[in-house]
């Protein structure tokens, strides 16, 4: 499946985060990733991500789709990260 997971965590906890989402699926934007990524492997990382996040005031968004072709998106400004080039 290909996900797109955004986080708001605390200043602590940021690095951490963004060191489990670099391990997980492709960075685009401050706080932003995106990538194809199993069911299992997707349970391992919110586990993961649930054990850093502070519950009462953190959080973890992920949109899911089947595959990226079914989504539909638009770029305005400037891309951080083109990940068209990789092979």
């Amino acid at each position: 499946m290909y996900v797109i997971a955004v986080y708001d965590v605390g200043q602590k906890r940021v690095a951490k985060m963004l060191k489990l989402c670099r391990r997980y699926l492709n960075w685009i934007q401050n706080s932003v990733f995106e990538g194809e990524i199993t069911e299992a492997r997707l349970e391992e990382f919110k586990f993961r991500a649930s054990q850093i996040m502070d519950e009462d005031d953190d959080s973890l968004i992920i949109f899911k789709t089947r595959q990226e072709k079914w989504l539909d998106k638009e770029i305005v400004g400037h891309e951080r990260q083109n990940l068209g080039n990789f092979l």
